[in-house]
């Protein structure tokens, strides 16, 4: 089980409370979780990335074993320990502002 901890915005959204748990096929990946979440929560579809090019939202964040994944390839496999479930993948949400 793939851990996932989602910004409060889209908690609210997909209507769950702390994390998820996602069943994603090896080699887990941040393009195939985030398949697996937009699959599992269809309101989530272009909340975190674009619907056609499933490029990353401009304010949207990817972290994973204290390292921002964000400029990653989609399709670069994550951290052991992510995939193994003992670190979460987390989505954050960026803040700007001045």
């Amino acid at each position: 089980m793939i851990r996932v901890v989602l910004p409060a915005h889209l908690k609210a959204l997909a209507k769950v409370q702390g994390e998820v748990e996602l069943d994603v096929a090896a080699p887990v990946t941040p393009g195939s979780v985030l398949d697996a979440l937009e699959a599992r929560y269809p309101v989530l579809r272009g909340t975190i990335r674009d619907h056609g090019t499933h490029r990353r939202r401009a304010f949207v964040r990817y972290y994973a074993c204290e390292r921002d994944l964000s400029h990653d390839p989609p399709d670069m496999p994550l951290p052991e320990p992510v995939a193994a479930g003992t670190e979460p993948f987390m989505i954050v949400g960026a803040m700007a502002g001045g």
